[in-house]
């Protein structure tokens, strides 16, 4: 393969690597009725001046499938922790025992988990839309190449390669979406 059209599949590759990531993490967040500490992952607190991640401050574990615990390294943060986690609008109440900020997951309502469901499809449709939009951007540098050294059997082909990786990559988040809502569905 020419040596441009090999670096426009590898910029599209790394595109949609990227997507699938961001998809993943944003699964991770999506609650499948067990405890689970990537819940937690967008909650920050202030420490010493600075909005630091809560993994940072503090140990977050799940002793068991409905229970969050969170062990800050200082005790003052037990109070600032609490205050940013029901900030943050996960639908979470923690309480406290003096040491540890414990969080107790509800169990999903029937309705609850057909909204997971929903959400976990608009992810997984914006993570689709993105692959697109790596396979559009390659296809674009592609007719945007001096094509008078590069024939046109082998843009056909580089073509057939992309839409190829675009189809795999969408097949892996499909894979990744039925997975989720079975774990979403199951009670």
């Amino acid at each position: 393969m020419n040596e441009e059209l090999q670096f426009i599949y590898d910029s599209a590759k790394e595109h949609m690597d990227r997507t699938i990531a961001h998809f993943e993490k944003a699964l991770a967040k999506i609650r499948a009725g067990r405890a689970n500490p990537s819940m937690l992952a967008d909650v920050r607190v202030e420490y010493y001046g600075n909005h630091v991640p809560l993994s940072q401050v503090s140990n977050v574990s799940t002793p068991d499938a409905r229970t969050i615990t969170i062990q800050p390294w200082e005790r003052n943060l037990i109070s600032i922790i609490e205050k940013e986690i029901l900030n943050a609008g996960l639908g979470f109440n923690p309480s406290n025992n003096g040491d540890v900020v414990i969080i107790n997951v509800p169990p999903l309502t029937e309705e609850r988990r057909k909204d997971l469901v929903k959400m976990a499809r608009a992810e997984a449709e914006d993570s689709r839309i993105g692959i697109r939009a790596a396979r559009k951007e390659a296809h674009d540098e592609q007719k945007r190449l001096d094509q008078s050294h590069i024939s046109e059997d082998v843009m056909k082909d580089h073509e057939a390669e992309i839409q190829e990786l675009t189809n795999k990559y969408i097949r892996d988040i499909d894979a990744y979406l039925d997975k989720k809502e079975a774990e979403i569905m199951t009670v």
